[in-house]
């Protein structure tokens, strides 16, 4: 899955339309391998429904790729340096996430 070049952010209805669904959006605890560490963020199933339709990936149906502003205006709020990096298909409300594993570390280094 590709994202899009440019993030396309959300106009206040369509903000408005997802904010019943903020409380509901789950994260899992972290896990990690030797390189990333990661998470998936599960939304409510019903909040698909209210997402703009360009967010999704016309061939699969399910969310594309999104640019960091474009799932934080979805209400996903996660510190800094995560990524999207894929849908889990088979459960298309559920978005995979992943970071660098020290990338806490290096952010403190350099401050």
């Amino acid at each position: 899955m590709t994202k899009t070049r440019f993030p396309r952010l959300l106009n206040v209805s369509e903000r408005e339309r997802l904010e019943p669904f903020i409380d509901q959006i789950h994260y899992s605890p972290r896990y990690a391998d030797d390189e990333y560490e990661y998470r998936h963020v599960m939304l409510p199933k019903a909040m698909l429904k209210v997402i703009p339709t360009d967010y999704f990936n016309p061939e699969t149906g399910t969310l594309r790729i999104l640019h960091e502003e474009e799932w934080r205006g979805l209400g996903i709020t996660q510190s800094l340096g995560w990524e999207m990096y894929e849908v889990h298909v088979p459960e298309p409300h559920i978005l995979l996430f992943k970071r660098e594993k020290d990338f806490q570390l290096k952010c403190s280094q350099q401050r």
